[in-house]
This record gives C-alpha cells, structure tokens and sequence, in this order.
C-alpha cells in the first residue's frame, strides 16, 4: 500500500493506494504522520483507489479523526467503493465521518 500526500490551498489531500491490510498499517501510520500535526482547515482522504481496509487501518482513521476534530479541521472521506462502504456501514464508522 501507498499513501501520498499533496498540499492544495488550504486543503490536504491523502491518497490511499492498494490494500490497508493490518501488515501495511505501521508503514501508512509513518506515512500519515503529517496529517496528524496539519494546521489546514480541511483533510481530505481519498479512498479511490483503495482495495481493502482492515481494522488496523480504522483504526488509524479514528485516531486521526480524534486528533483533528479538536483542532476545528474538518476530515472528509471520499471515493470509497462499495465493499469498503459496507465496511464502513457495518462499523458504525459512517455516522463517524463525514463523506464527501
């Protein structure tokens, strides 16, 4: 899995690429890092091209939400497919987030 990150005006954008299986959380939790210390006012993840979420990668949703929430950044989820949808239905994690 790959995780890109691109800076847009007051907006930051997070590509998640391939499968955020529980094996791929420690690199993407790396590869997050930027996120959770961002000052932007919106964050938005895009799940376009992800396969799979495994717990681990809620997981590192959540705490990512709980870490911006405070901060009045606003994080957005988008693109998800409709496997990953139920995933996040079946969870609870779409009353959670918002969706873009």
């Amino acid at each position: 899995m790959r995780t890109i990150i691109q800076e847009q005006g007051d907006c930051t954008t997070a590509m998640f690429i391939g499968r955020f299986d529980t094996a791929a959380a420690s690199i993407a939790e790396q590869e997050m890092q930027p996120l959770f210390v961002c000052s932007c006012p919106e964050i938005t993840l895009d799940c376009s091209k992800l396969e799979y979420i495994s717990s681990s990668g809620l997981r590192l949703f959540l705490g990512l939400l709980k870490s911006t929430k405070p901060k009045g950044i606003h994080l957005y989820i988008t693109g998800l497919n409709d496997d990953l949808k139920q995933v996040f239905a079946m969870t609870g994690f779409n009353s959670l987030f918002e969706f873009k």
